[in-house]
């Protein structure tokens, strides 16, 4: 494994999925008890809310409140109702240094892009048009680049998924942006 390379570690769905992030205090005792032995190989954490999960700023707060008190590091959210792109969860996110994915398929157009606090951008890219099946084409992948490219310029700890790996095209893909990248 390259020196480099750090871990994207996803929280377990018995918090985000099962408890849907309340009452979470002795699961992420446990969760960060776990992650926590990468050391400086952990790169980030990913919060991946189920699509039904409504945003609701009392339990987000707790809950992302509690996830501060016993980790520090780089997160990131990937909400999937649109109720978490408005302005509300926005300030929640940023006054937590929270990052919001830029996902693919996105459930709107804001979702497209990064957001939350700034100081992380993740993208996570599931496949389009077939979700976990389809490759990117090179036009989508050489604007990635770009993008990508341009936020670690300026310092931004950046994060490329890929994440459409029924039939092995995130491999591929990966490798082609990480050409567009350092070439």
């Amino acid at each position: 494994m390259p020196k480099a390379f750090r871990f994207s570690v996803k929280v377990p769905k018995t918090i985000t999925h099962e408890a849907r992030l309340i009452g979470t205090a002795t699961l992420l005792d446990g969760f960060v008890t776990e992650m926590s032995a990468l050391g400086p190989r952990l790169g980030c954490l990913l919060v991946q809310l189920p699509p039904s999960l409504t945003f609701d700023a009392d339990i987000a707060g707790a809950f992302f409140d509690a996830l501060r008190d016993r980790y520090a590091g780089k997160t990131v959210l990937e909400p999937r109702h649109s109720t978490w792109f408005t302005p509300g969860a926005e300030q929640l996110l940023v006054a937590r240094q929270i990052a919001r994915v830029a996902a693919d398929p996105a459930i709107s157009p804001e979702a497209r892009e990064p957001g939350g606090w700034p100081g992380v951008v993740y993208y996570r890219l599931h496949g389009s048009p077939r979700v976990y099946y389809s490759a990117y084409d090179k036009a989508y992948l050489d604007r990635l680049a770009v993008k990508l490219r341009a936020h670690a310029r300026s310092g931004t700890a950046t994060y490329c998924i890929f994440d459409n790996t029924a039939l092995g095209k995130a491999t591929l893909n990966a490798l082609d942006v990480r050409a567009a990248v350092t070439s």
